[in-house]
């Protein structure tokens, strides 16, 4: 290979995440930071460092790539029912974080080296902090004896991940029986056929085990913990949102009588309405929401200018979006929302600045950067749009395209100017991917 191996590792990572792709939302991605910010400082983590972003995936898993993220797919968020079950998942991750499990593996990775390398590193895409993953499958062709090896790091990895998470869960006052839940969730959905695998080829230790551990754990703790009740509102604000997004309006209606939020049960009636083309009563549904909390919600502002935005109504959704903007002034995704109303109102000279300014913000944000793409479009600004079309498919794992676009705007770019560095790192890095 002609990069390090432990940058081909993190690659095939990034490339697991791109494939699937990120569901991206400021409310919901706001709801999660708060929920995590007690434990990450628990763990001497800077919460302002670490993001947490959900993956479009519907199996129960979560992971972390690097130092600056958490991720958790979807499916997890949905089948967890308390804010504590969240926050043990997360706590575990930032344990892998704090404990330096990430660097580790990069190391167990080159004593594991063998010709199924990829295969490993896949294996370990998969497993999840909380799941029960069997390796065997992704790991065909490996050496068994090495793969052995190496499992049997990531197995004491994660037995101790636990164990730290259960200490931060303590040390920020969260109920640690939130991560015994969660393993009891897990050990709900093992299959026979998990169970009947050869157990030296795991990644993670029994979930008997592990729930065994978490019981001791809590059985010796002092009082009970009482529910948070701002966390237990971001949660299921958080899950709501999510549920009507992915979920049917049919089912979403069906749930609205179980929602002890006001605001939130109108958030997700506007949702529901909005997935079946109702422009009208989902902005009335939604500003009913905004009743609730005094008009004083960006993040439900946000919701309304994009339910007018799709829904053509571009000169309300740029008021929306500009509330919105007034309310939560640092958040790039709304900063993104504005700009893509400025370019349907054709004010593409705004649009260019405040895309900009977003993506700045959030370099993880497709919906910038094609809005961006094609405000530069609009003005002819060829190079750029080139540019920043082939960030975004380097961020869906598009190499090839990416490479394209990046040549071409390198090509259209002044030589030395700061956009043409940056495509010639882009065409670099992909050069050194696909060696």
């Amino acid at each position: 290979m002609s990069v390090t191996f432990a940058l081909a590792v993190m690659t095939l990572l990034a490339s697991h995440v791109a494939a699937k792709g990120l569901l991206r939302d400021a409310d919901i991605e706001n709801a999660l930071a708060r929920l995590a910010e007690p434990v990450l400082a628990a763990a001497n983590l800077d919460n302002q460092n670490i993001r947490l972003f959900l993956v479009d995936d519907r199996s129960l898993n979560a992971f972390v790539l690097n130092n600056q993220a958490i991720f958790l797919n979807y499916g997890l968020v949905l089948h967890i029912d308390t804010p504590e079950m969240l926050q043990a998942i997360i706590a575990h991750e930032a344990a892998h974080i704090a404990n330096g499990h990430i660097a580790r593996r990069t190391e167990n990775f080159r004593h594991a080296q063998s010709l199924g390398l990829l295969g490993t590193a896949l294996a370990i895409t998969s497993s999840a902090a909380t799941s029960p993953d069997v390796a065997t499958g992704l790991a065909v062709g490996t050496s068994s004896a090495s793969v052995r090896s190496f499992l049997k790091h990531t197995r004491a990895e994660e037995a101790a991940a636990d164990q730290s998470a259960l200490m931060y869960m303590q040390r920020a006052g969260i109920n640690p029986e939130g991560l015994l839940a969660v393993h009891q969730l897990f050990r709900r959905h093992e299959s026979l056929v998990e169970r009947r695998h050869d157990l030296q080829m795991r990644s993670h230790p029994l979930t008997s085990d592990r729930l065994r551990a978490a019981e001791t754990f809590v059985s010796n703790r002092g009082e009970a913990t009482q529910p948070n009740p701002e966390h237990l509102y971001l949660f299921a604000r958080m899950r709501g949102k999510l549920s009507a997004f992915i979920r049917s309006p049919e089912w979403t209606r069906q749930q609205l009588d179980h929602e002890p939020y006001a605001d939130i049960r109108f958030m997700r009636q506007a949702t529901a309405y909005h997935k079946e083309l109702n422009t009208e009563k989902a902005i009335k549904t939604i500003n009913a929401a905004l009743d609730q909390r005094g008009n004083h919600d960006g993040f439900y502002f946000d919701l309304k200018g994009q339910i007018l935005l799709e829904g053509r109504r571009f000169d309300e959704a740029l008021t929306a979006y500009q509330k919105a903007r007034e309310l939560e002034p640092h958040n790039g995704q709304i900063l993104g929302g504005l700009g893509r109303a400025q370019l349907a109102v054709g004010d593409f000279s705004s649009a260019i600045k405040t895309l900009e300014k977003a993506h700045a913000q959030d370099r993880n944000d497709l919906r910038v950067l094609q809005a961006l793409g094609q405000s530069y479009g609009q003005v002819d600004k060829i190079g750029e749009a080139s540019l920043v079309t082939a960030e975004r498919y380097a961020l869906q794992g598009r190499f090839r395209d990416s490479y394209i676009q990046a040549k071409r705007a390198s090509d259209l770019l002044p030589t030395g100017s700061t956009r043409w560095k940056r495509a010639q790192n882009l065409l670099i890095a992909i050069k050194n991917i696909q060696n």
